[in-house]
């Protein structure tokens, strides 16, 4: 395959393993490590992407857009901690704002709040509820048993938010359910 990106939506009730797209040449930089951060995970290290592929991975990431879908978007839902990242350079690039979706503490109140399970363990999400009401694209990294993308969905909507959908570089498509709004990915594994 070429440096040219992929784009995939995906809605989980219509995708299956077959179509992943492990050829793509992001996979060359991107690292697995072994049984972290626990014993049978593996975890997928984008931190070589963004230390020398940064332009290349926004690329991909606006590409893997529908048409017309960021003139529907207000701001990007950052989930926290690489969703910041992503989020940050296509707001910048786009000049669109923000909304930050951030662990316990972190936010000034008024916040709401939301427990959720993760792959291996707990945590919860805050964001602040005193803002108005936007349309919201979710960004985040990678899409795993998708407990953090959708508590930020629940977060947004219960703060009156219309999340339009969700845009992650990797999505681990056999463990997750399907989510309520489409999913923009660039690979899938």
């Amino acid at each position: 395959m070429s440096t040219s990106t992929t784009a995939t939506s995906t809605n989980t009730e219509n995708e299956s393993s077959n179509m992943l797209n492990t050829d793509h040449p992001f996979w060359q930089v991107i690292r697995t490590v072994p049984n972290f951060p626990k014993v049978g995970i593996d975890f997928y290290d984008i931190t070589p992407l963004l230390r020398s592929h940064i332009n290349e991975v926004i690329d991909a990431l606006l590409a893997a857009l529908p048409e017309g879908l960021m003139d529907e978007v207000d701001c990007f839902g950052a989930v926290e901690a690489r969703g910041f990242v992503f989020a940050s350079l296509l707001a910048g690039r786009l000049g669109k704002g923000m909304i930050l979706l951030r662990k316990p503490g972190k936010l000034p109140p008024p916040v709401a709040n939301k427990a959720y399970a993760l792959e291996y363990g707990k945590d919860t999400l805050e964001m602040q509820n005193n803002l108005p009401p936007e349309r919201v694209l979710l960004v985040d990294d990678i899409l795993a048993t998708g407990g953090t993308l959708t508590t930020a969905y629940e977060l947004c909507r219960s703060a009156e938010h219309t999340v339009v959908g969700a845009l992650v570089l990797l999505d681990l498509v056999d463990l997750h359910g399907d989510f309520p709004v489409p999913v923009y990915t660039v690979l899938k594994a």
